[in-house]
């Protein structure tokens, strides 16, 4: 058994983790950094390890590999039998259904985090009450969950989480028991509350807006692994995979770039032309100039639909297909359309009815260069550079 640690965290400490978690045949490998007061949005689809990453962190789960360092204190280090079990780590969770204990009302949920810390019962009130007071509810404090709403419910979670004077804030996709209208009201409360919180934190979530609106940073998690990580505008422009992509609402294809004559050679077939500033790390000058691998993003608002192929169109990029499927999304109309290469393209439903669009019609598509945005694939090794120094 791993000897506890009694240290306690800085709670201007930084969050590092660098190791792996094995759970039966899945395999979690994870190196984080998470600063003080920074919010780190976790995204990954279902079964991608976000549970397991969770887990890791409030001591759920031990590493198989690696170490949890909180500021100075050790969480979890595999080498030196390290570990901190989930009740002694300054840890605070907030989980997607709350958890709230229905046999106490609001004042004493909140005061039960500091209390299991052994807090007296004043003290733990006392606590409790500030709390409430900085997240406006005191109002509630003697209503018991029954009695509010899922809005109130969430924030009488953050409170009691923030009651036991975390180093560390878990939330665990902390909007996804709320109904439309009330996770619209609530998301901008909770981020403001986060942004209160002097240490690290983590959100765990599917949602893709949630994620870009709460968080600093995102990472981004697929079978078991990191495949991204960066800031919200960074990683919505440059989606490193296809899961990414479609979250963010982007054709995205990979291919082999022609510096010198910006065209991409696509893996699902075709060819796109892009533009390259003379600043692009793409367009690298002189006889040096070499063919490389790339990821091309396109917004499905910037392509073009035709009924037959357009004779004087500007656009540097036209290709063939035919509607596959259409789908309504709120103020617009989303064509699937099977081509080489695939493409998904926003219209107008006014749009689709001018054209006459439904599946199997054929169509021409089209999609001006400067609309495309081509970084290098970060999936491929970099090349060691021979040059002497």
């Amino acid at each position: 058994m791993r000897a506890p640690v009694n240290d306690r965290a800085d709670r201007d400490g930084s969050l590092r983790m660098s190791g792996t978690v094995e759970r039966g045949s899945f395999h979690l490998a994870v190196d984080l950094f998470v600063a003080p007061g920074e919010v780190l949005g976790v995204l990954g689809p279902n079964g991608a390890g976000k549970t397991t990453l969770l887990r890791a962190l409030s001591g759920l789960e031990a590493l198989s590999t690696g170490s949890i360092h909180l500021g100075p204190l050790t969480l979890d280090d595999a080498a030196t039998d390290t570990f901190v079990p989930t009740q002694r780590r300054p840890v605070g969770l907030v989980f997607q259904n709350y958890r709230l204990f229905p046999h106490l009302d609001v004042r004493d949920n909140v005061a039960y985090a500091p209390r299991v810390q052994g807090a007296g019962r004043r003290q733990a009130r006392a606590t409790a009450d500030t709390w409430l007071e900085r997240l406006d509810l005191t109002a509630l404090a003697g209503r018991r969950p029954h009695q509010i709403s899922g809005g109130q419910a969430q924030r009488v979670a953050l409170a009691r989480a923030l009651a036991a004077d975390p180093g560390l804030l878990l939330l665990d996709e902390p909007l996804s028991a709320l109904d439309a209208k009330t996770r619209l009201d609530v998301r901008a409360q909770l981020r403001s509350h986060i942004g209160e919180f002097n240490g690290p934190a983590l959100i765990i979530t599917h949602d893709p807006l949630e994620a870009m609106i709460m968080a600093d940073r995102l990472l981004v998690i697929e079978n078991g692994r990191v495949v991204q990580q960066g800031r919200p505008a960074q990683v919505a422009r440059q989606p490193a995979t296809q899961y990414v992509a479609r979250l963010m609402g982007l054709n995205l294809y990979s291919g082999t770039l022609d510096p010198a004559t910006c065209q991409v050679l696509l893996d699902d077939g075709g060819t796109f032309t892009v533009t390259l500033g003379d600043d692009d790390p793409l367009a690298s000058s002189g006889a040096g100039r070499s063919k490389r691998r790339v990821l091309v993003g396109l917004r499905p608002s910037a392509i073009s639909i035709h009924t037959t192929r357009p004779a004087h169109a500007s656009p540097r990029n036209v290709w063939k297909g035919s509607v596959a499927s259409l789908e309504l999304l709120a103020d617009r109309v989303r064509v699937q359309v099977d081509s080489s290469p695939p493409a998904l393209v926003d219209i107008s439903s006014a749009a689709v009815a001018d054209l006459a669009l439904r599946p199997g019609t054929g169509v021409w598509l089209s999609a001006k260069a400067t609309e495309t945005e081509a970084y290098p694939d970060p999936g491929t090794p970099r090349r060691k550079s021979t040059e002497k120094e």
